[in-house]
């Protein structure tokens, strides 16, 4: 805690350590987006059913979901850095081995059980890269972190599957997934020369209470001790539900079914939602300093706010083009937006937990996340089939309850706005 009319030090963004985790997570995300874009090319042309893909990705999440919470303690426990490095030596080594063992006939098997280890090792990693960058940044270079490593992130999904088709067409699946291995190794490389401190904290007990011990101190943390961080995750994983929903189901409906655009017109949809993604990245990480705490609910509402649009057009005569043109210009808006909001709610999060408790919170943070997506995306399918012929009825309504969640937590946010002034 720093004395009244002390200045803080400025502290640099792309230390050694900061930069070596931001190259390592672009090598590692590269590797990822173009073996999964080539294993689903690979499976569709193989098996000639999406349902048989689809079945192993929804299996293989499960992993993710039951195993965070372990591998958040796992990150609370050990040397960070170590378990990065361990895991994405255990990541190029399985693609490796079923890359060898991989032939047309036991393709779906093979395939299969890979994305459930990488489930498995993804499970670990998450919590562990996110409790990293609280360990080497402090106070609004928080967000800038989470700015530059979503930035990333976008980068690698925007380029990926263009780089990855064209490899897949040009040479086939196995070497795409040499590549793959070749990322996860460099990742690992990079990550060696990362340093970070020891935990300082060595249980006594056996592994089943220092289990227990750790589950219960984090869930009395986020219940009791920091209930806003409850909050600020239930917000995450609501906004959540209805931007994945509306997004990952709502656009590729919309433009195929309900507009009867040709495949090109996703394809230049999803470009555009990677864009926004990034551009709402680099606005958060200009924002930093700027935007206050008690603002975030006008973002939440922003959300609302443009999906709103997204639906008014279907009220008026217009032909398909105008109303892909307006339904991509809102589900940007709307990406944007969410990008901002859940940068600055992460960092917050982060900022308000003790390096001890990192890695589980940030555990409670992805699972729960997780878990919203794949239930919106169902209750999402449902009402776009139900209302196919006024669509309408599902974008307006959504964009209305989001916008009303955002003005109802303004409150809650200028609350913790205040706190924090208290606390400096």
């Amino acid at each position: 805690m720093r004395e009244r009319g002390e200045q803080p030090v400025k502290q640099r963004l792309f230390s050694k350590n900061f930069t070596l985790l931001v190259l390592g997570q672009a090598s590692s995300l590269f590797g990822n987006y173009i073996l999964r874009l080539a294993l689903s090319m690979y499976v569709l042309e193989t098996t000639g059913s999406a349902t048989v893909f689809a079945g192993i990705l929804s299996i293989a999440t499960v992993p993710t979901i039951l195993l965070s919470p372990l591998g958040g303690i796992l990150a609370d426990r050990a040397n960070r850095r170590n378990i990065m490095v361990a895991l994405d030596a255990l990541m190029g080594m399985f693609v490796f081995g079923a890359a060898v063992l991989l032939s047309g006939g036991n393709a779906p098997a093979v395939i299969g059980v890979l994305l459930v280890a990488l489930s498995v090792l993804g499970a670990f990693e998450t919590p562990t890269v996110q409790a990293c960058i609280p360990q080497m940044l402090a106070g609004d270079q928080i967000i800038r972190g989470n700015a530059v490593v979503n930035q990333v992130a976008s980068i690698s999904y925007l380029i990926a599957p263009l780089l990855g088709s064209i490899l897949y067409a040009a040479f086939g699946l196995k070497p795409v997934m040499y590549a793959s291995v070749a990322c996860f190794f460099v990742t690992a490389f990079f990550e060696c020369f990362i340093q970070l401190g020891n935990p300082d904290r060595v249980y006594p007990g056996t592994i089943r209470s220092m289990v227990k011990e750790d589950f219960l101190s984090s869930v009395r943390f986020i219940t009791k001790e920091q209930p806003d961080v409850m909050k600020l995750l239930l917000l995450a994983a609501l906004s959540r539900f209805f931007v994945m929903g509306i997004t990952l189901v709502g656009i590729p409906f919309l433009v195929r079914v309900v507009l009867g655009l040709e495949a090109q017109y996703y394809g230049g949809a999803e470009s555009a939602l990677a864009v926004a993604t990034i551009l709402g990245s680099v606005a958060a990480g200009l924002l930093t300093g700027k935007l206050k705490t008690g603002r975030l609910s006008l973002v939440l509402a922003a959300i609302g706010a443009c999906i709103i649009p997204a639906g008014s057009v279907f009220l008026f005569p217009s032909d398909a083009t105008t109303r892909y043109a307006i339904n991509v210009a809102a589900f940007c808006g709307m990406q944007a937006a969410i990008s901002i909001f859940s940068i600055f709610a992460v960092s917050m999060i982060q900022q308000k937990t003790p390096n001890h408790l990192l890695g589980k919170v940030m555990a409670y943070t992805s699972a729960i996340t997780m878990c919203a997506q794949p239930v919106g995306q169902m209750v999402y399918g449902f009402l776009f089939d139900g209302f196919r012929e006024a669509v309408y009825l599902v974008l307006i309504p959504t964009g209305a309850v989001v916008c009303a969640i955002g003005l109802l937590a303004k409150g809650f946010f200028q609350r913790m706005e205040e706190n924090a002034l208290i606390i400096v």
